[in-house]
């Protein structure tokens, strides 16, 4: 396959976005990338690695104006210094690592509006994984991370609105829109495993060297 190629993803909570990435980058034998896109971004920035996951996918509307840091520390005062940066500043960092990561050669990412960031890169795939609401709740609870039907649904929706916040403020698309993706799967529809080989086939195909 070509030297230089990513498949990003987009995803629902709960519809198996990140199982479906990291089955997809193992069938093709390429890099996964997810949480450590915050890792690398935080450390770049000079910030909190715990400050950047718990801003992760979300809207500037969740942070309020400038916040001054420790560098390497957590927030502190609310008033802008010679250490603030701006929500903006969250969103240049993690996008330069996505760049990076696509220069490094073939690749999976899922979310941080990646297929945004590298819109005007050749060789790249936008994908995005959904499935209905009550699917998703069953998939939650079964992970064991939320026992409760109720709060699992409710975890899945409020997660669901950060997201589309975070996709429709940086980027000119909508997030979950057929429009906005090549091609969109419904987890609940066909297995995991299943999706990732039909899909690794596809890549394969399109990026024949």
């Amino acid at each position: 396959m070509k030297e230089k190629f990513a498949i990003t993803i987009g995803r629902q909570f709960g519809s198996g976005g990140r199982e479906f990435g990291r089955t997809l980058a193992a069938e093709l034998g390429i890099a996964y990338y997810d949480k450590e896109l915050l890792t690398q971004a935080a450390d770049n920035a000079g910030m909190s690695r715990e400050f950047f996951e718990k801003n992760d996918e979300r809207s500037p509307s969740f942070l309020s104006g400038l916040l001054c840091f420790n560098m390497g520390g957590f927030p502190t005062l609310n008033y802008p210094g010679s250490n603030s940066i701006s929500d903006d500043t969250l969103y240049r960092s993690q996008s330069d690592i996505i760049r990076e990561l696509y220069d490094r050669g073939p690749c999976v990412i899922v979310g941080r509006t990646a297929d945004y960031v590298l819109r005007d890169c050749e060789n790249v795939i936008n994908i995005f994984i959904h499935a209905p609401e009550e699917e998703c709740v069953k998939r939650i609870l079964r992970r064991g991370e939320i026992k409760d039907h109720d709060k699992a649904r409710d975890k899945a929706r409020r997660t669901n609105r950060l997201r589309a916040a975070y996709y429709n403020f940086y980027t000119d698309k909508q997030w979950g829109d057929a429009a906005s993706y090549h091609i969109t799967i419904d987890s609940s529809l066909i297995p995991i495993p299943q999706a990732a080989r039909i899909i690794a086939g596809v890549i394969r195909e399109k990026f024949a060297d």
